[in-house]
């Protein structure tokens, strides 16, 4: 088997709660956005613009940025925490989120010229990073097959075809694009000639890209992105031409591994409101807690909500040690995915017809959670990468 768990290196990870500072400190935030504010935004379907800016100005949202470009260089863990604790206090990390994963693209593979621009003005807030294009209509999780061309043309490359399910466009300064390049049918391999480019958004609405919102179940900016003959500078290209799904997949294990963690602060959340509730509700002289088929449910999504953390901290460590985690950070996603939707689920049962009322903000909870077996990678995609990297098995598709 090809798994990471077969690893000769030692690594550690801490238990209990660790960095209490730090989780501290973004409860403290959180507590000036109480569930009301949520609420509000939902009603209009707006986003949290105040709330991304307090993010911004603790410094939160650059955790993963070195200290070199204005952030302050914490491990994936810290950041993982720092979403975590969002979720786990009501609010809603997924509308600040991506900024995270999508900088470190830059980070890894932008020249030295692009990190100096571009990190102190992502760090500080002047620009927002948070828009992250590839997911397109006909090709969906077949990344390769996206049919979004960029073609060079003297200094610039110019850009058409069509995003969807891009979240923040309209909320967002910067998008970070894949593109084909050279087209498929000249590629030997079918993840080459497909690039990654940095798009100014702002400055480029109107001429050649179009963003149109899509109305979705939950509030999460959620938009259509046009490209028609959209002229972009040839310097807003990320590294080498051809090379950007390697690029890509190069933060997916990062990606997995702070989405994961953010579930798992979405489970604490749920199940923290349905245990207070089954202490506090009484029916037939007694309260619902003490009945097994209220109590055992709940049990049980504390278990799996163990689990997943014990598993989003595993795959974190490896991350850190620089060790290959690309199964761990795919099985920590899944199973705070699944966690996640569990806790909700048990908490709008354990709620009964309360759980349909907003001011519990249990089904807004319940709404967002089951995204997480959808996107970002789909559960049965994780399946297969395990079926066929960990157990050997024949690719499936």
């Amino acid at each position: 088997m090809n798994a990471s768990t077969d690893i000769g290196t030692q690594t550690t990870m801490a238990l209990g709660e660790d960095f209490p500072e730090l989780r501290e400190a973004v409860r403290r935030l959180c507590l000036g956005f109480p569930t009301t504010y949520w609420r509000t935004l939902e009603k209009t379907d707006s986003y949290p613009t105040e709330f991304i800016k307090a993010l911004t100005n603790a410094g939160f949202l650059s955790a993963l940025i070195p200290e070199q470009y204005g952030g302050s260089g914490l491990p994936l863990r810290a950041a993982a925490i720092i979403l975590e604790e969002i979720n786990a206090s009501g609010c809603v990390a997924s509308q600040g989120h991506a900024q995270m994963y999508i900088m470190g693209t830059l980070l890894r593979h932008g020249s030295e010229a692009q990190k100096q621009y571009y990190l102190p003005k992502i760090a500080s807030g002047e620009l927002r990073l948070q828009a992250f294009g590839v997911t397109e209509p006909t090709s969906g999780s077949d990344t390769t097959s996206l049919k979004t061309r960029a073609v060079r043309s003297g200094d610039h490359y110019e850009v058409s075809g069509q995003k969807v399910w891009t979240s923040r466009a309209l909320h967002s300064d910067l998008m970070l694009l894949l593109a084909r390049t050279t087209p498929l049918s000249e590629v030997k391999k079918k993840t080459d000639g497909l690039s990654v480019f940095l798009i100014d958004i702002k400055n480029n609405l109107g001429k050649g890209l179009d963003i149109r919102p899509i109305d979705a179940m939950i509030n999460h900016g959620a938009t259509e992105v046009f490209f028609d003959k959209l002229r972009i500078p040839a310097e807003s290209l990320i590294g080498q031409e051809g090379k950007g799904f390697r690029y890509i997949l190069d933060g997916m294990n990062a990606e997995r591994i702070l989405v994961g963690t953010e579930a798992v602060g979405d489970g604490r959340f749920c199940l923290e409101r349905a245990v207070a509730y089954a202490k506090e509700r009484s029916v037939f002289g007694r309260t619902i807690g003490k009945n097994q088929g209220i109590q055992f449910p709940l049990a049980r999504c504390h278990v799996d909500l163990q689990m997943a953390d014990m598993m989003c901290r595993r795959a974190a460590a490896l991350f850190e040690a620089g060790v290959e985690c690309g199964a761990d950070a795919n099985i920590a996603k899944l199973v705070a995915s699944e966690a996640a939707f569990k806790a909700a689920d048990t908490a709008m049962q354990t709620l009964g017809g309360f759980s349909y009322a907003t001011e519990y903000d249990i089904e807004r909870k319940w709404r967002e959670t089951r995204l997480y077996q959808i996107a970002p990678i789909s559960t049965n995609m994780i399946l297969s990468f395990i079926g066929q990297h960990v157990l050997g098995l024949e690719r499936s598709f």
